[in-house]
């Protein structure tokens, strides 16, 4: 199961913050976003928005929106839980 660790960040392309994508084999996968632009303190907690099939969803049962200020741990649930995903 991949998680937090396995995410590999690069300059975000409005050259603000930093971007990790993953996908998983079911089609789902994760944007994961930091940076002052993006979250409340810009350092340690994380945007993260589900991706299907290349865009943004918001059609899971696990959330209907972006969902900032997520910290590490949380953003490795969502990962486990975006993998589970049907």
């Amino acid at each position: 199961m991949k998680t937090f660790k396995d995410l590999k960040f690069t300059p975000h392309k409005i050259g603000v913050g930093t971007h990790a994508q993953m996908y998983f084999d079911n089609g789902y996968g994760v944007s994961v976003v930091c940076g002052e632009l993006f979250c409340s303190n810009g350092i340690d907690t994380y945007e993260v928005a589900i991706l299907h099939n290349g865009y943004i969803t918001d059609s899971t049962d696990i959330t209907s929106d972006v969902l900032g200020d997520q910290t590490a741990d949380e953003v490795s649930e969502i990962m486990r839980r975006v993998q589970k995903l049907k």
